[in-house]
Parts: structure tokens; sequence; C-alpha cells
């Protein structure tokens, strides 16, 4: 196992299926925030669908097309990043994030999100990271804002939550553009 820190009281490792407990209780407290914007959180109730959405994960990490990360803090899981899709053959990755409130303002999403799009673009050699988020997600929003990411676009009324029609916007960060970006910082 490996981990990666985040700040002195945080740190970024793999999820796996045999964490579905943690990640059920985690889910039960972060679930009203993250249901509109997440598609498990709805699906993840007990501990048995908490497993398979974690084992999805597993499936695709050993089929090298995506991955889930847990982020801890204080040795209490709160949050996550993952890769929703990684396309070796197309050179692309979409990339997503969630957090209960314990999680939010401490920049642990956007550390998070940098060691993604490195491993991604850098390290694996992809060529863009997309960013999806909802128009009514604001926080999700400034983080695509803060890697410095371009806004590709808004397709309307994309996706459906509890019956209401929502906007998806979609950003993206390109390999050459991220390694200028890291030259320069």
């Amino acid at each position: 196992m490996y981990t990666v820190a985040l700040a002195e009281d945080a740190e970024l490792r793999p999820l796996e299926p045999w964490q579905a407990e943690e990640f059920l209780a985690h889910l039960d407290r972060a679930r009203a925030t993250v249901d509109p914007f997440i598609p498990w959180a709805s699906i993840s109730t007990d501990l048995e669908s908490a497993r398979n959405t974690l084992q999805r994960y597993a499936d695709k990490q050993s089929s090298d097309t995506g991955r889930i990360y847990g982020i801890w803090l204080d040795g209490t899981l709160i949050g996550g990043v993952m890769f929703v899709r990684f396309e070796t053959g197309g050179g692309v990755c979409e990339i997503g994030a969630w957090t209960e409130p314990a999680g939010r303002g401490r920049g642990l999403i956007t550390t998070a999100v940098r060691h993604l799009l490195d491993y991604a673009l850098v390290e694996r050699g992809l060529h863009r990271a997309e960013w999806w988020n909802s128009t009514v997600n604001p926080a999700s929003r400034a983080v695509a804002r803060r890697l410095g990411m371009t806004l590709d676009g808004t397709m309307r009324q994309a996706t459906e939550h509890r019956g209401e029609r929502l906007d998806l916007e979609v950003w993206s960060m390109l390999a050459p553009e991220w390694r200028a970006r890291n030259a320069s910082a």
C-alpha cells in the first residue's frame, strides 16, 4: 500500500473493497451533499452496495480503466478522488472528487487532484484530463479553476437527478499545459 501526504494531518491512499464499512460510514455522513453530483452515492446505501461500488473501481483498476482513492483526515475517511474513466488508447481520462463537510475548505481535493493530474499527464503520458461538474456545484467548478483548467463548454440538461435536468460543464487540462504550469511553479 502507498500513502501520499496531502497535509500534515491528511493523506491520500487507495480505497479498496475491504474498506466498504468505513466507506459506507463516510457516505452516510456525505450523502446529503454529494448525492446530486456523484452517481454512486445514491446507490451505495448498505454494506453490500458500498462494497460493490468499491469492487467496480477495483475491477477498473485491474483493467487500467479507472481508479478510486480515499482522503483521510486525522485517520477518518472524509472524501476522495477517482479516475471515472482512464483511456490509455485515446489518451484521455476523467477525474472526479467528493468530500463530506468535514473535508471542505482545506484544499485537500485540489491537492489530491494535482496528484492525479501528475499521474495521468506526466507519469502515464495521457494527453487530456477532463473534469465534469454540474453547474449547480460551485465548489467543483472552483477546483477546476484553481487547477488552471479550461472550460470547454456546457452541456445543457445533460444529466438527470431525481427528476430534475442539470447542465454539466466540461473542463480540461492538456499534458503540454500541465507540464508548462509545473515548470513555472
